[in-house]
């Protein structure tokens, strides 16, 4: 079950996940009664700003102002939130 978000739509994590930086790994990672996801570096970055406070927009507007490199990123990061979402690791706030 997927769902479409729009640069207004404000995200955060389930409450049954809490997200960490693990040192050990270095990476974020997201924890739940039943174990650990362990995530890549986009997939840390994106979630990390899954506040409950920033709008989808000023995720993808952050993302592009501290990773001018990467070029059009947004498509990605609609389609990691798709996921995320299809995954049950956020929620609308």
């Amino acid at each position: 079950m997927s769902l479409a978000f729009g640069p207004d739509d404000i995200l955060r994590i389930a409450p049954m996940f809490r997200l960490q930086w693990e040192e050990s790994q270095d990476c974020y990672v997201l924890l739940y009664p039943e174990g650990m996801v362990r995530l890549n570096g986009s997939a840390g970055e994106i979630l990390s700003r899954c506040d409950g406070h920033r709008s989808v927009g000023a995720i993808v507007a952050d993302l592009k102002a501290r990773f001018p490199e990467a070029g059009s990123l947004e498509a990605d990061v609609y389609a990691f939130l798709s996921t995320a979402h299809d995954n049950q690791w956020i929620q609308p706030a």
